[in-house]
């Protein structure tokens, strides 16, 4: 019965034992890691010190003075708009986002804006526009103010006129004035005495002509 007492006060102690060298292994890894951050500390306490002294001998070379208040100032805006500068950076990674995600349509649209270009360039766009500019330089050269001022005054009045000359029933008449002219033989016009033409006067072909001529004039002066 002692034996069994005892064995059991052993399990016990080396259990103990094992806690205890848990314990210390813990205790030595917070203290190293204790040291690594002293050592730390005081490195970039170091730097700090440096790094400060030699912006405070810049300054004082540049002749630039320095207020601890003005210092101060700054630092509590900083700190009370960090909202605001999260904020600024989140717009920034939306828009950052947006231009990742619109780069390949804005690169698509590219090609296509180039090959409607080259396009245009082919079937000879841009020639047509620089020989219309060329008509445009001519015509400023070659009327004065007054003449572009009356232009304008009267850009209505021409524009019925070009108009009304473009109908269709227009266009057929003057189509047809012009191929009769065309298929005239200028060379061999006969010559008509004044007892043949009164002759020519009576066929109906010419009363129709007549008759069209007279109420044209009677409508163009009762205009």
């Amino acid at each position: 019965m002692m034996e069994v007492k005892s064995d059991n006060v052993q399990v016990q102690i080396n259990e103990i034992n094992q806690k205890l060298d848990l314990l210390i292994g813990y205790m030595n890894e917070q203290r190293l890691k204790s040291e690594m951050i002293e050592d730390l500390v005081s490195d970039v306490s170091i730097i700090s010190k440096d790094a400060f002294s030699d912006v405070v001998y810049e300054l004082d070379k540049q002749g630039i003075e320095l207020n601890v208040n003005d210092i101060k100032l700054l630092i509590y805006k900083l700190v009370r708009n960090v909202n605001n500068f999260s904020q600024v950076m989140d717009m920034f990674e939306s828009v950052t986002d947006l231009i990742k995600d619109a780069g390949p349509i804005i690169n698509e649209v590219g090609i296509d804006i180039t090959n409607k270009l080259h396009e245009f360039e082919q079937k000879g766009y841009f020639e047509f526009f620089k020989e219309l500019t060329r008509v445009m330089d001519n015509i400023i050269s070659s009327y004065p103010p007054e003449d572009v001022k009356a232009l304008a005054d009267n850009i209505v009045t021409i524009l019925d006129t070009v108009k009304n000359l473009t109908q269709p029933d227009m266009l057929h008449a003057i189509n047809n004035a012009v191929s009769i002219f065309k298929n005239l033989d200028t060379d061999n016009i006969p010559e008509y005495s004044l007892w043949k033409v009164f002759r020519e006067m009576n066929t109906p072909e010419m009363k129709r002509g007549l008759g069209f001529i007279m109420t044209f004039m009677k409508n163009l002066s009762k205009n």
